[in-house]
């Protein structure tokens, strides 16, 4: 068969074919009359395994291993080629997901992708001053991809930049919520913790909906989180979160002003009394808890908060008494 047919049976160009020659990949050996290269079954056949090993990705000159060296073993090979194709398969992801941010800063002109880029490269900057800068820059000047911010926001670990970005998302509205919902499944706890602060600082009911989300799970540390912000918005499923919050001493400080905001309902505000007495009456946490519990008592309206400090100056715990004089006092000067 000669070249002309074998490449249009092979769909080899007869271009490639005359190369393979040249490194040694198929020698055809037989002429014709004329003088012409003939390609035998067996050139044939060779030329077919040929392009199926280059069809996995091998080089030339790994190919004409495989087929001359009887001793050429497959198994590093292919698992080369499986990392250099994970590795190239990562790189176009990389890629497709920066042309989609791009797209989604609907850029007006060639100036604006220039910008969107040099923001998302700056979010990738191993320097977290570099990535504060873009943080801000995303907040202030031109929005950046939502999605680009929520990804960094997850990821980031140094503070300072992850209450820039936190601010940065929080300026995307509900949008940024909803990119966040995954981090708040995440099996890494610190996503998880990175997600719920971010998600607490949009406001809207989406994100309302993500802290209850958050707030029903098992993770104290997110549950802790998600009360907080909670309280603050009106949520009275926080409640029992944001008393053993006090009890335990996990930012009470925080807990009490949530309990004191959730309050100014005068029925809520009684609810929450009753649960601060019940925790006392229990002894929760020892005396540094119960001297907690009587200080959130204090921020609380209503008579119901008044008598049980008056109740708690003859507590048997002196610190106890002390405080809730002392506490008592300041009341009745307001």
């Amino acid at each position: 068969m000669l070249i002309g047919e074998v490449a249009r049976r092979s769909g080899v160009s007869a271009r490639m074919l005359r190369h393979y020659e040249a490194l040694g990949l198929v020698r055809p050996a037989e002429r014709s009359g004329s003088g012409y290269r003939e390609y035998s079954p067996q050139d044939i056949r060779r030329i077919f395994h040929i392009e199926s090993l280059r069809s996995l990705g091998l080089s030339l000159r790994d190919v004409r291993r495989a087929l001359d060296d009887p001793g050429f073993a497959p198994a590093g090979l292919v698992d080369d080629l499986i990392r250099r194709s994970r590795e190239r398969i990562a790189a176009e992801t990389e890629l497709l997901t920066r042309l989609r941010r791009i797209d989604a800063a609907e850029p007006a002109a060639w100036q604006d992708v220039l910008r969107t880029v040099a923001l998302l490269r700056a979010l990738g900057s191993p320097h977290a001053g570099a990535r504060q800068r873009a943080a801000l820059s995303a907040a202030e000047d031109r929005p950046a991809p939502p999605d680009a911010l929520a990804e960094a926001v997850l990821t980031e670990s140094d503070p300072h930049v992850a209450g820039a970005l936190r601010w940065a998302l929080a300026r995307a509205g509900e949008d940024g919520a909803s990119l966040l919902a995954a981090g708040l499944r995440s099996p890494d706890a610190a996503v998880r913790t990175r997600a719920v602060l971010a998600v607490a600082e949009i406001p809207g009911d989406a994100a309302t909906a993500l802290l209850r989300e958050a707030h029903a799970g098992t993770d104290p540390a997110v549950r802790r989180h998600a009360a907080r912000e909670l309280g603050a918005r009106g949520v009275t499923d926080a409640i029992p979160t944001l008393l053993d919050m006090v009890v335990e001493g996990h930012h009470d400080t925080d807990a009490a002003d949530a309990l004191s905001a959730l309050a100014a309902d005068p029925a809520v505000a009684d609810r929450i009394t009753t649960g601060l007495t019940d925790r006392l009456a229990r002894d929760a946490g020892g005396t540094p808890g119960r001297r907690r519990l009587t200080q959130a008592l204090a921020d609380l309206p209503g008579a119901p908060a008044t008598r049980a400090l008056a109740r708690l100056t003859q507590d048997e715990d002196r610190a106890v008494a002390l405080t809730a004089t002392y506490l008592l006092g300041l009341r009745a000067d307001r």
